[in-house]
């Protein structure tokens, strides 16, 4: 019997309490705080619920069931885990006494739902504007970053950029735990592993991504950067492998260089603080900051190009879309759209962008010199 037939088979005695938020569609996370704390998000929005486990051996005996199919396991030496459900959702798990409400538990459900650029434009996450300009700067195998903040839909959206990859192109996908659902048929997808009881076999991403470089990959598209395999992704975009991806925590573009330069830092790499600056400018392409709002909506913010560093050595960006409140009262609701900034691309004279001129249908005034600029 398949792992998924065990699962669907033992989830209803073990995850009882909670299994009618792994099932409701409109249940995006549920957080199991203590064995009668239990919240989920609904709709963008934390909900608390009136389920609970019978006690704490309750709760332990579902954590335990729900890692056997990765086959980790929970131990005092270890109170810290990641796995994932053969659904494809994402846990998290901390042990008590690790965390003084007793055994916590964050389940990241994986949606069976495939967004795609279409359905973005449907829930307003971005515009048809900033849709053709990223599918260009994709194509033109620009290398991008998607920051943002905790459940901001990072994810998500890497998915959908991945989408534009040209389907006869080879990606490598590096994950901590499996998330991405790429569509096109050569993928090859990486997902790290934790050391076992006594220390042995841990491959992390950092492991993963070196390993990757000798896959002959086109693209390489990493979930998450969160430590030192920064300092790889950066020296392999600067070393021929163009077109990557990745997401990261940020909450601003410029937030986004500075995280990624202090993630580069924890490889003990010596390197002045100026060549690694230089490097990062030369890496990367586009930064794309993606927001969760109050409400609960989740969107693109802003869209900018990076520039050489400046003379005293600092980043530089040049924005080209960027968020702003409508008029009325959707704007006294907080609610707006991306809209283009009036510059000029820094790709304009980019070979691999001139090629795709047939694509410029919204974007052509950011990208052909001889249309005058204008203002958003």
């Amino acid at each position: 019997m398949a792992k998924a037939d065990i699962f669907q088979a033992t989830v209803e005695h073990f995850l009882g309490p909670i299994l009618p938020f792994m099932r409701d569609p409109a249940v995006s996370e549920i957080m199991v705080n203590s064995p009668d704390e239990i919240y989920v998000e609904r709709e963008g929005k934390l909900v608390k619920t009136d389920a609970k486990f019978e006690d704490a051996d309750s709760l332990l005996s579902a954590v335990n069931n729900m890692l056997q199919f990765t086959g980790k396991r929970l131990t005092l030496e270890h109170p810290l885990i990641d796995s994932r459900l053969p659904d494809g959702s994402r846990v998290h798990v901390i042990l008590d006494p690790i965390c003084r409400n007793g055994t916590c538990v964050t389940i990241r459900k994986f949606s069976k739902a495939m967004f795609s650029a279409q359905h973005l434009l449907e829930l307003g996450s971005w515009t048809p504007e900033t849709m053709e300009y990223l599918q260009i700067c994709v194509l033109a195998e620009k290398n991008l970053l998607v920051g943002g903040g905790t459940s901001s839909g990072k994810t998500c959206l890497l998915n959908v950029l991945s989408g534009f990859v040209p389907n006869h192109q080879r990606i490598v996908v590096i994950e901590d735990s499996a998330e991405l659902e790429l569509q096109q048929d050569h993928v090859i997808s990486l997902e790290s592993r934790a050391a076992d009881r006594w220390g042995r076999g841990e491959v992390n991403i950092r492991d993963l991504f070196r390993s990757s470089l000798r896959l002959r990959p086109d693209r390489i598209i990493i979930g998450e950067v969160r430590g030192g395999e920064a300092v790889d992704m950066i020296q392999a975009m600067t070393s021929g492998h163009a077109g990557s991806m990745s997401t990261l925590h940020a909450n601003l573009a410029i937030d986004a260089l500075q995280r990624l330069e202090t993630l580069a830092m924890m490889s003990k790499l010596e390197l002045p603080l100026h060549a690694l600056r230089a490097q990062i400018a030369s890496a990367l392409d586009v930064i794309v900051q993606v927001t969760r709002f109050n409400d609960g909506r989740r969107g693109l913010t802003e869209i900018a190009e990076v520039l050489p560093l400046s003379d005293d050595g600092h980043y530089c960006l040049q924005d080209m879309f960027i968020y702003r409140l409508g008029e009325g009262a959707e704007g006294k609701q907080g609610k707006g759209r991306l809209v283009w900034t009036g510059l000029k691309s820094t790709f304009v004279d980019d070979p691999k962008v001139r090629v795709l001129r047939d694509m410029w249908d919204l974007t052509r005034r950011m990208f052909d010199e001889s249309v005058q600029e204008a203002k958003p």
